[in-house]
């Protein structure tokens, strides 16, 4: 594994709208909300930086995050995930992308859930000209 001081910091972004289909009144209850406040108790790698985003318009597909970093790495979204079960698998697929220099994590690297939950993939800004 890479020396981690060596690559771009990640920003974790999480979509704190996100009601999972629920009907969900309070704002601070809204699956979003709780799985950010789960994410903010974990043992995220330092150079992992969480932040609360309003809606990442992936509504009907549960709890959606995503994982970007620097110039040269590809970015994630994915989608699917609450903040019960979820909390440790995205931690794990932090630390690696974290780990890479282009984002790109081995595919079967990658934690289960993130393997069948991508909802994107887009290219670096740094590779396109």
């Amino acid at each position: 594994m890479r020396d981690m001081t060596e690559t771009a910091p990640v920003e974790l972004l999480v979509c704190t709208t996100c009601r999972r289909g629920l009907p969900v009144e309070d704002d601070a209850q809204r699956p979003g909300a709780l799985l950010h406040k789960a994410l903010e108790q974990a043992d995220l790698p330092e150079g992992v930086t969480l932040k609360a985003v309003e809606c990442l318009s992936n509504c009907d597909e549960g709890c959606s995050i995503v994982l970007r970093g620097g110039l040269s790495r590809w970015t994630f979204v994915y989608e699917h995930l609450n903040e019960t079960d979820h909390v440790e698998t995205i931690v794990d697929g932090a630390t690696k992308y974290l780990a890479t220099e282009d984002g790109l994590v081995k595919w079967r690297e990658r934690p289960e859930h993130f393997r069948k939950n991508c909802a994107a993939r887009i290219p670096p800004i740094g590779a396109l000209k």
